[in-house]
């Protein structure tokens, strides 16, 4: 199966910097788009045309200005063209009633950002393997 697109939707540009290496040593850095926050990644999801490739999967970071990760994927949710995405949610926060929220609104999971180089690309191919299913 092929890599397809995945978007992360993350403020913290370290974070994007992080998240885009690991790919990159896994060779799939093509496949990453990014957004600064839920507006603009939302902005970016609603300007392509009907038919188009939409992500496969988004990975949503919690606490974002404009628009935080809760709100993001309640629009993400309701909205019936990308309701089908998973989206996972990516956060520092370890919050049990953060996660059951999220879960509750649809997340495909809740994964906590990695604290180390190994765990980042541990989690970078977890999220491979999700875009290839």
């Amino acid at each position: 199966m092929s890599l397809k697109k995945i978007l992360l939707v993350d403020d913290d540009p370290d974070d994007r910097m992080i998240f885009q290496d690991a790919f990159e040593t896994l060779k799939a850095v093509q496949n990453i788009s990014t957004a600064k926050d839920g507006k603009e990644a939302l902005d970016m999801l609603e300007k392509q045309p009907p038919g188009a490739d939409l992500p496969v999967l988004i990975v949503l970071d919690l606490n974002m200005p404009k628009m935080n990760g809760t709100e993001t994927l309640k629009n993400l949710k309701q909205n019936q063209r990308f309701r089908q995405i998973p989206v996972i949610i990516y956060s520092t926060s370890i919050n049990p009633l953060e996660k059951e929220k999220c879960m509750e609104l649809g997340a495909h999971s809740y994964i906590t950002k990695p604290i180390s180089w190994t765990e980042s690309i541990e989690t970078a191919q977890y999220f491979l393997n999700i875009s290839t299913e």
